[in-house]
């Protein structure tokens, strides 16, 4: 357990230090002591902000990478960019089976748990403050809770059951700690977030940012639906369509716009301060930008063709403009600076042949195909040049993060219902969802009715950290999880890729990354990702390593 160890014995000897007689006679500037902290509310306040910047941490590469790299994982994503080797997307993007000392991975792991170090400190500290302010007390202890529910979830959805830490350990008290299985992890955050949600208020425009009693709610529905509690989930989920507090944003265009954060439809979302000089705000915009035109984006994480005919099949022209940009296209959704991006195709090396070639308009706007994989950006990250600050290769930006939402909501209410044989209610609750974008409304039921909502959260929610875990833990007509019929040697995705009839000509031609992503697709060991090795090795065998991974 390295990191664990390491994390807690930072926090121990560093962070906050305890108090060691006669070794100064002075206390050492600029450091703050566990046992003197805690004092009065403006520092639980300040330690709490802490738990929430714990979220995402304060660069691209500790959680919003390892996020990118999990749509990669799924058939709505390629690793994209093609100028500049990544092993450690490959290798797990494309399943090749040696993923155990993948550094995003890592990160991923040791962040989310010095995360849940700082909420177990936050949770055992705040709670034992005296106060007469008893009810600010426990709202603090309440959104730790939340937090350090959260973060558990983050782990058990992508790694199984992982060692269950619940208050402040030193390195010692963990030595020896093992795997606590999947269903007590998953018990641990019901219990967090049931607690969580008797306590915290409702949403207020006075508290902006703060986990909500819905955000608990909403967030324990999903942990009921991905164990197929469907009666929870319909009741819990219920509760927050009931409570009048949220609703769809009109246009499904200001669902993934900074002029629009903490809008009506935002349950949770991560709040950026963008600051240029001072390298504040989040990093997905330039990520996964164009590494040609405005802006120099980085490039990884690009949409499929697959998604985007996927779009097309269903007649949903709207979603589509508002989630993907595809080279070649003579307008970007809610970019009224389109001719900048025009102006700079002279920057792209065989502009002219690459418009004859693909039959593009004059006036289109190129994203290289040399350096892109399917040519085409993540809408739902991007911003218009109005938006945009100063120094925008800073890789920061203004717009926050949704990490939960009332589209959400409704689709998983909807599937709770279905699988119960409600689909009147699941009707109801998928439609509306439908209507905003006006499609027609879905009259099936039973299993078509199944497949029609699951097919929705794909086009709803692409790039919102839900389509892997979906295809990992819903089961397709054949007994399979549905990741295991789109990936392998016959999977539908790796042979929509593979075959003449359908496969991509952007890209097709583009072959630095294989167009065969998921062809090694193993079943047996590729529903979850890979424990750190680090964490193996360093536990002497009482972590034990997740099947078929070394």
């Amino acid at each position: 357990m390295k990191q664990i160890y390491a994390i807690i014995t930072l926090v121990a000897t560093l962070t906050f230090t305890t108090s060691c007689e006669d070794f100064l006679t002075e206390d050492i500037r600029g450091q703050q002591y566990l046992d003197t902290y805690f004092t009065s509310m403006e520092e639980c306040e300040s330690y709490l902000t802490g738990c929430y910047q714990a979220i995402a941490y304060d660069d691209w590469w500790q959680v919003q990478n390892p996020w990118l790299l999990f749509e990669m994982c799924t058939d709505d994503a390629w690793m994209g960019n093609t100028s500049q080797p990544q092993t450690d997307y490959i290798s797990l993007a494309h399943y090749q089976g040696h993923g155990a000392s993948n550094s995003a991975i890592s990160n991923f792991w040791q962040y989310r748990y010095k995360g849940i170090l700082r909420c177990n400190i936050g949770i055992e500290r705040i709670s034992a403050y005296e106060t007469q302010d008893v009810e600010t007390r426990d709202r603090l202890v309440a959104e730790a809770r939340f937090l350090r529910a959260y973060f558990y979830f983050e782990l058990v959805r992508n790694f199984g059951g992982v060692p269950l830490i619940t208050g402040f350990l030193m390195p010692e008290e963990v030595e020896g700690i093992t795997r606590s299985s999947t269903e007590e992890v998953y018990d641990f955050i019901e219990a967090d977030l049931q607690a969580a949600a008797e306590v915290l208020p409702p949403r207020s425009a006075a508290e902006v940012g703060r986990a909500t009693s819905g955000a608990a709610l909403g967030l324990l529905g999903k942990v009921y639906l991905y164990q197929e509690k469907w009666q929870q989930a319909q009741e819990v989920l219920k509760q927050v369509m009931d409570s009048g507090e949220y609703d769809l944003m009109d246009e499904f265009g200001q669902v993934w716009n900074a002029d629009y954060d903490n809008g009506k439809e935002s349950l949770f979302e991560i709040q950026y301060e963008y600051h240029s000089s001072m390298a504040l705000g989040g990093s997905m915009a330039t990520v996964t930008g164009a590494r040609n035109g405005p802006g120099d984006g980085w490039s990884w994480c690009q949409p499929t063709a697959n998604l985007e005919q996927a779009y097309i099949d269903a007649g949903d022209m709207e979603r589509l403009r508002w989630t993907i940009i595809k080279s070649g296209c003579t307008e970007i959704a809610g970019e009224d600076r389109f001719s900048e991006f025009v102006e700079n195709n002279s920057t792209v090396a065989n502009a002219q042949e690459l418009i004859e070639q693909y039959g593009w308009d004059e006036n289109c706007y190129i994203i290289n195909p040399a350096q892109h994989k399917s040519a085409r950006i993540i809408r739902k990250y991007f911003l218009p040049l109005r938006q945009r600050g100063e120094v925008y290769n800073t890789n920061k930006s203004p717009l926050n993060h949704r990490i939960l939402r009332f589209a959400d909501v409704l689709l998983m209410y909807a599937e709770a219902c279905n699988e119960l044989g409600n689909d009147v209610d699941a009707q109801t609750a998928l439609n509306r969802v439908r209507g905003r974008v006006n499609l027609p409304s879905v009259t099936s039921t039973g299993n078509d009715l199944r497949h029609a909502i699951r097919l929705e959260r794909r086009l709803e929610l692409a790039f919102e950290q839900s389509r892997l875990y979906d295809i990992r833990r819903w089961t397709d007509d054949n007994g399979k999880k549905v990741v295991c019929n789109l990936l392998g040697p016959n999977g539908s995705f790796v042979q929509w890729n593979l075959n003449e009839e359908t496969r991509d000509p952007l890209e097709w031609n583009n072959q630095i990354e294989s167009s065969d992503k998921g062809i090694t697709f193993d079943e047996s060991r590729d529903l979850v990702f890979p424990i750190p090795l680090y964490e193996v090795t360093i536990s002497n065998g009482s972590i034990e390593q997740n099947p078929g991974w070394n």
